[in-house]
């Protein structure tokens, strides 16, 4: 079977271990856009839009591919969160999410190259902190220095030690990818994983 080559748009380690596990050939390349959320832009907008973006960035370099765009925003009484990208930003957002729901906005694409077609969906996961006190905060902070998520908590890792509930129709949306979403738009190009 002639499949096209599948591109993962992204360099998180995360990312590609979850698409590791679909068990297809894949290659990642590195998308150069601006992750800044534009004005007026809500959560749901700003994934959708980077993850477009994050796919069509590197068409270019694969024009027959399918290419795998993903992005991430965290929503916090109406605040979109950012990855903090180090430990006074964490701690800052690790304490105003404490005993509070942060919805996790997660956008895939799925773009064909070739024809230039995308398929394009949010998947919103809630995630209830538990009441962390800032020893907690800070002990987990320096376990695990995850400071390049957003939401500055791994729940694949020691950040689920923070977290009371997770609610999601994809769990593996709040790592970083819906899978169950790519599947489906996988098999609308043909491709099939059993």
């Amino acid at each position: 079977m002639n499949r096209k080559q599948i591109i993962l748009a992204s360099t998180s380690i995360y990312r590609s271990q979850l698409l590791a596990t679909l068990q297809i050939p894949f290659l990642t390349s590195a998308p150069d856009v601006d992750e800044s959320p534009l004005a007026g832009e809500n959560a749901q907008q700003t994934s959708l839009r980077l993850a477009e973006l994050k796919a069509r960035a590197v068409a270019p370099c694969f024009p027959r591919s399918l290419i795998i765009g993903s992005d991430q925003v965290a929503l916090l009484h109406g605040e979109q969160l950012g990855k903090p990208m180090n430990h006074d930003n964490a701690v800052r957002q690790l304490r105003a999410m404490r005993g509070n729901t942060v919805v996790f906005h997660t956008a895939l694409s799925l773009l064909d190259a070739a024809s230039d077609q995308i398929q394009s969906e949010v998947v919103e996961t809630r995630v209830r902190f538990r009441p962390l006190d800032d020893a907690q905060i800070e002990r987990y902070l320096h376990k695990e220095q995850p400071y390049h998520c957003a939401g500055s908590a791994k729940a694949e890792g020691l950040g689920i030690a923070l977290i009371e509930r997770i609610d999601s129709s994809d769990p593996n949306a709040l790592i970083g990818l819906p899978l169950i979403s790519l599947i489906d738009m996988l098999k609308k190009q043909g491709i099939e994983l059993i």
